[in-house]
């Protein structure tokens, strides 16, 4: 079994867990009682130009303990300020060190678009998603069939979240473009080994229709990186561990830039 599998294992748990103290038709309640969303994820995507997608995460399997202090409103401000298009906010527990509560008040707090970053595996995620302030979530081709990918999307749709379909190869490209993906992110880390290749993206670029955001995931860590990435003809890019460790993140994402 892959971490990848360990972790959506755990997800399904942990979802066990959140359905015991909130029945699924009360969440349901709670997020349909909120204005139906207008996508601004997709909008802050389409932007002239590489849009900036930066992450608040506290850890992860594959570099451990990034933020040992995690003033996550401060970064996600941070973020803004220096003028990310997104904000994608980890909330898996174990292997992250995430919680709901962080993307619940980040969205709160700020005006750009929040990704809700975790291994959703049951729709009961997405109506949460909803709930705790997310414009859009995370669908992880590998972790999920072809029917699961279409009901997901289709409910998020229904709420007005935008779903970042995520792929590692040509297969899992055709499997998202059949399901209806609008937006689909190449990650350049392979979750079996942990290692980064950001070439990935460039290879699958062309598999992708031009009408379909395609963002490019993982392992940027340079102006350079961004660059190729920019001239691969990407949409946007997720920036995480780079930004999380700068300890002047307006300083660090207008290099990235290219300012």
């Amino acid at each position: 079994m892959t971490i990848l599998d360990t972790i959506a294992e755990r997800a399904k748990l942990r979802v066990a867990r959140d359905m015991e103290r909130l029945p699924l038709a009360e969440l349901k309640q709670r997020a349909l009682s909120l204005p139906r969303g207008n996508f601004p994820f997709e909008a802050a995507l389409r932007r002239t130009g590489l849009s900036f997608i930066c992450e608040c995460k506290k850890a992860s399997p594959s570099k451990g303990l990034i933020a040992p202090e995690f003033p996550y409103l401060d970064i996600a401000r941070a973020y803004e300020a220096a003028g990310a298009d997104a904000v994608s906010v980890l909330t898996e527990p174990e292997f992250f060190l995430g919680n709901d509560k962080f993307l619940a008040e980040i969205s709160a707090q700020i005006s750009i678009p929040c990704l809700r970053k975790d291994f959703v595996v049951d729709e009961y995620m997405i109506w949460q998603a909803k709930t705790l302030g997310a414009a859009a979530v995370l669908l992880i081709c590998a972790i999920l069939d072809d029917t699961q990918l279409k009901n997901f999307m289709a409910t998020c749709d229904a709420l007005g979240l935008s779903a970042l379909v995520e792929v590692h190869d040509a297969d899992e490209i055709k499997r998202a473009i059949d399901g209806g993906a609008r937006i689909i992110g190449v990650n350049n880390r392979n979750l079996k080994d942990f290692s980064v290749d950001t070439d990935n993206s460039k290879r699958l670029r062309e598999l992708v229709p031009p009408e379909i955001i395609f963002v490019s995931e993982s392992g940027i860590k340079s102006a350079e990186d961004v660059q190729r990435i920019r001239e691969s003809g990407a949409d946007a890019v997720l920036i995480g561990e780079v930004l999380m460790r700068a300890a002047d993140k307006t300083a660090k994402l207008a290099e990235l830039k290219g300012l």
